[in-house]
């Protein structure tokens, strides 16, 4: 399936769609593909707040925000990512969850591209309308979808790629 079938898929049932692409063999390339895509989507979500900044507040050019902005969504959300998959995986040990570290990781990314359409409407939001109650909704429900999703996803591997460590 496209991957924009597979995000809509992921809004009916997240667990499914995993799943689904845990069935199609252990693929760190994809899983990473799946990062850095949602990483470099996240960016773009953020560059209308940034444009406003730099409106708002010349005296910090919109290259430097864009610089800044760049170096945070691209380079350090990727290793908190894998940091973020890494503790998770230490904690499923310790609970004696039978989720793989693949698993955890597929899931993680996937729930952070699942997400980006609505992280690009965060964007929007905070372009054009500036921080404030509709931002914190938008910013809510992003972060809602986002542990749906990772949790669902992780509950849909299961125990079927437990057998595979890291």
């Amino acid at each position: 399936m496209a991957l924009t079938g597979d995000i809509a898929a992921t809004y009916r049932g997240p667990g499914r769609v995993v799943r689904r692409l845990l069935s199609m063999g252990r693929r760190e390339d994809r899983a990473l593909v799946f990062l850095l895509l949602a990483c470099l989507l996240m960016f773009v979500a953020q560059t209308p707040y940034q444009a406003r900044l730099a409106h708002l507040d010349p005296d910090v050019p919109l290259s430097a925000r864009l610089y800044w902005s760049a170096l945070l969504w691209i380079f350090f959300l990727p290793l908190f990512s894998y940091l973020l998959a890494a503790l998770t995986w230490l904690a499923s040990r310790l609970a004696r969850a039978g989720v793989s570290g693949y698993a955890i990781r597929l899931s993680l990314f996937w729930a952070l591209m699942a997400t980006t359409p609505v992280a690009l409407l965060a964007g929007l939001v905070a372009g054009f309308i500036g921080p404030g109650p509709g931002l914190q909704l938008v910013g809510a429900v992003w972060f809602g979808l986002f542990l749906w999703f990772w949790i669902a996803g992780m509950r849909g591997a299961g125990g079927g790629m437990a057998d595979e460590q890291g």
